[in-house]
Order: structure tokens, then sequence, then C-alpha cells
């Protein structure tokens, strides 16, 4: 409602992050739009030329002194802003993004380096699994994945790690898979000894 931040309540928009989608614009050739979001966020400062962390998105409330696409009265001025929007002038000066660090750009772009892993997890239950590739099974907290690749004639226990990161996980040998097979697993949980009751299934694919 405008009010103090008290605890609860939502965003309003970043200026920082209409930089980093200006950078984003120039990146795939849209110069007009990176050039237009410069300029929104110079609009976006205080009388004085801050960038505040975040700007009023709403109707204006005049009382509180807050008009839509200025200042809310959060942080301000906030320096990582202020950096986006140098970085973004020095850009568009040079005609390409500023401080690309090399190495991920001959690692991924250039040489096309890819990761060996697909990561499942309950929150992202994939169904498919490219050929070659090694399902990685996220949980948060420890579980023995029983999986099989022979529709249930066979099966296999596997013990998830701690990564130290509050994510436990386990690599099946899914990479010998041909395509077409069908990947079959659940889950045992040691510290409730309860069995996940359903099964979950991937399809190599191609």
């Amino acid at each position: 409602d405008g009010g103090p931040f008290t605890g609860a309540g939502i965003g309003r928009g970043w200026p920082l992050l209409g930089g980093e989608r200006a950078h984003y614009e120039l990146a795939a050739g849209h110069r007009a739009e990176a050039e237009h979001l410069l300029a929104v966020m110079g609009a976006q400062t205080s009388p004085g030329g801050m960038l505040p962390e975040q700007v009023w998105d709403a109707a204006d409330i005049p009382e509180r002194g807050l008009f839509n696409g200025h200042p809310s009265g959060s942080g301000m001025p906030l320096v990582w802003a202020h950096s986006e929007y140098l970085k973004l002038v020095r850009s568009l000066a040079d005609n390409a993004v500023f401080d690309t660090p090399p190495q991920p750009v001959q690692r991924y772009l250039k040489d096309k380096i890819d990761s060996p892993l697909i990561v499942w997890r309950f929150d992202h239950q994939i169904k498919k699994l490219p050929r070659g590739k090694t399902l990685r099974i996220e949980t948060l907290v420890p579980a023995k994945v029983h999986w099989s690749s022979d529709s249930w004639q066979s099966a296999t226990d596997a013990d998830t790690r701690d990564s130290d990161l509050g994510v436990h996980f386990v690599d099946l040998p899914s990479a010998e898979l041909l395509a077409g097979a069908t990947l079959d697993f659940t889950f045992f949980w040691p510290q409730s000894g309860d069995w996940e009751g359903r099964d979950f299934s991937l399809q190599i694919s191609t």
C-alpha cells in the first residue's frame, strides 16, 4: 500500500533489472531497445540523480511521496544499480556487452561445453532423458533410490550422498541406456522408514 516495509508485502520495480534486460537486448542485436531502457533508468532517478533499489510501480500516492516510475523509499543510492547504468553506457558505446568474462564465452559459446548431467527433483520432474546423459536425482533429505531399467524385472538400490549444500543426490548410470528405454524409480526414506508409495518414469530420448 506504499507504507513502510514491516516484513510483509511485495517488492516493486528494480531499475537494476532494467539495465540487465538492456544488456540482453544489446546482445540480441536490439540496440534501440537497449537505448530506450537506458533512458528509462535515467528517468527513475531522484532529483539529485540517484538510482534507488526500487521504484513505485502503481498509481501515484502524493501524500506518501510516491509517484509512478520514481523512487519508492527503498535504499538509495543503490551503488549496484549505478554500476549497472555505467556498464550499460559503456556497452552502448562499444556496441557490445561490456565486462563479459572471456572464460564462459570460450567454454559455452565457442567450445559449446555441455553438462553430462540432467537433474530430476520433486519440483522439476522431467519425463525425458537425452541418450548419453547421466540422471542426477536430488532430494532434500537422505534417500535410497530403488530403480530399474527393465520394467522392474530387476532392480538396483542407490543411496544419495550429502552435498553439504542442503541437497542430497545420486547419479544413476543412465548414460548407458539406449534410446526408447524406460528408467523407473522410487524412493525409500531412511529417516522415517517409509517408501514413497509411487513410481516415477523417464524415457530415454534420442
